[in-house]
C-alpha cells in the first residue's frame, strides 16, 4: 500500500480535466472547523508525512499500475502529468507546503497547513493529495488533543494536592492502546502523538516512530514490568498469593516499579488480606514500588476504595499541601473504564477522599487512540485560491447555505498571533514573511526539521500557560 498515486480517492483521478483551462497554481489549506471536542487543537504529525510517504519518490511502475487499476476501475488516469512528475521532478510531488510549527495549540478555524502546486503545469496537484495529507494531520492531532486534554485535567489535580506537579506530571497518563487500533501505522502515529504530552506507553511502535520521524536520538517514553491476568490466574485461584508474590520477587526485589492486575478474584481481598496482609513486609521490605490495578468496577469509586485500603494496610505521610501520600513502596493505576470525563471525575474523588495526585497513575487504550474520528475536531482540507495564466490570484471558496459552518476560506491564508492568540487573514492582509506559516517541504527537499522534543515544550507551554 505504498503507491503515493493511488493513495487518494478514486474520484480525484478525474479533477486533472475539471479544473479551468487558465488555472496554473491551485492553493489550499488545512483547518479544524468550529467543533464540540476542542476549541484548540495541537498540530501535530506532518513530518511524519514528510519524511514518510513524500520523501519516497514515485517510480514507473507505480504509474503502471495506478494507469491499470484506473482503468479497470472506471476513472480516468493523468498519464501525461505522472510522467511529467518522473521525468522533471525525480518523481517527488512538485508541491510546496507550508505549515504552521509542530506542537503549536491551534484555534478552530485557523489554518495550519497550506500547499500549492510549484509547476504551473499541474495545478490538479495540490488538492490531489488531500486524502493522504488530511489523514496523516487529522488523525495523530487528535489524539495529541485528546491526550493534551487529559494533561490538563491531572495538571489542575496535581498542582492543587502535590509538592511536585511538574515531576509527576510526564507519567500520570499510560498509553494501552496498541491492541486497539486499527493498523500498526495507527498505533505508531497515535502512539507518538500521546508521546507530545506524556512519557508513559506500552505502544512500542510509537518508539521506533519518534526515532525517525522526530529525531528521538534518547528513549522518549517508558515502562515498568507489570502482570496481566493471564500470568496471575495460572497459578490457580489457590495459589493467588504466590502468583503476587513471584512478582514482587522476580521485580521489585531489583528495586524496580511492578504492576500487578489484583482483581482477577476479590480485589477488596487482594489489597487487605494478600498485599496488605500476608505480603506486606515483602512490599515494604524491598526497594522498588508495586502499583496495584484494579481493573473491574466503577471506574472512580474502585480506585477509590482502594486507596483507602492502600492507607489503612501501608500508611504513609501528609504533605505541605494536607494530603495524604501512601508509602513510596505502593501506589495505584487506574486503566479501566478511563477517558476524559471518568479521568476528571476520579481526579476530583480522590482529591476530595484527602489524597494526592501522587498516588495514582491514569492508563487508556483504544479510548486513547481509536475512539477519534475524522470529524471530531471537524478537519477539512479546501481549495482558497487559484492563480491564472496572467499570474492573478483569485479567490476560491464555498459557502453553503445549507450548512455555513461548512464556508470555507477564501483567498492564499496567513496566521498571525493578536492578543496572544492565533488568528486567520489573508495573506494579502499581513507583510511579507509575517505569517507563521512557512515553508517546510518542497518537490522532495525538507526545508526545516522540529524534534519531539521541541514539539513537547511547545505543547506544554501552551497547555498549561493558564
Amino acid at each position: 500500500m505504498t503507491n503515493l498515486i493511488l493513495a487518494t480517492d478514486s474520484y480525484k483521478q478525474s479533477h486533472f480535466r475539471q479544473y479551468p483551462p487558465e488555472a496554473r497554481t491551485i492553493s489550499a489549506y488545512v483547518e479544524a472547523r468550529a467543533n464540540p471536542f476542542a476549541d484548540e487543537l495541537i498540530f501535530f504529525g506532518l513530518q511524519a508525512l514528510l519524511l514518510g510517504a513524500l520523501a519516497d519518490p514515485i517510480d514507473q511502475a507505480d504509474i503502471d499500475e495506478a494507469e491499470a487499476v484506473c482503468g479497470a476501475h472506471g476513472v480516468p488516469f493523468n498519464r501525461a502529468g505522472w510522467d511529467a512528475i518522473l521525468a522533471d521532478h525525480g518523481g517527488f510531488l512538485p508541491l510546496e507546503i507550508s505549515a504552521l510549527p509542530e506542537g503549536t495549540l491551534v484555534p478552530s478555524g485557523v489554518p495550519m497547513v497550506q500547499v500549492e502546486n510549484v509547476d504551473p503545469r499541474m495545478p490538479w496537484l495540490a488538492t490531489f493529495i488531500e486524502t493522504t495529507l488530511l489523514r496523516a494531520i487529522w488523525y495523530p492531532s487528535t489524539v495529541a488533543t485528546l491526550s493534551g486534554k487529559a494533561k490538563r485535567i491531572i495538571h489542575a489535580g496535581l498542582v492543587r494536592s502535590s509538592d511536585d506537579p511538574m515531576g509527576q506530571l510526564p507519567f500520570k497518563l499510560h498509553d494501552f492502546g496498541a491492541r486497539g487500533v486499527s493498523s500498526a501505522e495507527s498505533a505508531a502515529l497515535g502512539g507518538l502523538a500521546h508521546l507530545v504530552n506524556f512519557k508513559g506507553t506500552d505502544t512500542m511502535e510509537a518508539l521506533a516512530a519518534a526515532r525517525r520521524f522526530y529525531g528521538a536520538t534518547e528513549m522518549p517514553a517508558f515502562s515498568i514490568p507489570a502482570a496481566e491476568h493471564s500470568t496471575m490466574t495460572s497459578w490457580g485461584r489457590d495459589r493467588e498469593e504466590a502468583a503476587y508474590a513471584n512478582m514482587l520477587r522476580q521485580f521489585k526485589a531489583e528495586g524496580k516499579t511492578v504492576a500487578v492486575v489484583s482483581d482477577s478474584y476479590d480485589l477488596d481481598n487482594a489489597v487487605a488480606n494478600i498485599w496488605g496482609g500476608s505480603l506486606r513486609d515483602a512490599v515494604l521490605g524491598d526497594g522498588g514500588t508495586l502499583v496495584v490495578r484494579p481493573d473491574s468496577g466503577d471506574p472512580v469509586e474502585t480506585p477509590v476504595r482502594t486507596l483507602h485500603m492502600l492507607w489503612e494496610k501501608f500508611g504513609g505521610s501528609v504533605n505541605a499541601k494536607g494530603y495524604r501520600v501512601l508509602d513510596p513502596h505502593v501506589r495505584l493505576i487506574q486503566g479501566d473504564g478511563m477517558n476524559i470525563d471518568s479521568i476528571a471525575r476520579l481526579v476530583d474523588r480522590v482529591i476530595e477522599s484527602g489524597f494526592a495526585i501522587d498516588n495514582i497513575a491514569f492508563g487508556m487504550g483504544g479510548g486513547l487512540l481509536q475512539l477519534v474520528n475524522r470529524d471530531t475536531l471537524r478537519f477539512a482540507m479546501k481549495a482558497n485560491a487559484m492563480q491564472d495564466d496572467a499570474d492573478v490570484w483569485h479567490d476560491v471558496s464555498k459557502t453553503p447555505a445549507t450548512d455555513p459552518t461548512k464556508g470555507s476560506k477564501a483567498g492564499r491564508q496567513a496566521v498571525i498571533e493578536q492578543g496572544g492568540r492565533l488568528v486567520a487573514r489573508r495573506l494579502d492582509e499581513v507583510a511579507p514573511g509575517a505569517s507563521l506559516l512557512q515553508p517546510v517541504w518542497r518537490t522532495g527537499e525538507l526545508l526545516s526539521t522540529c524534534t519531539l522534543d521541541e514539539v513537547r515544550a511547545r505543547a506544554e507551554a501552551a497547555l498549561l500557560a493558564d
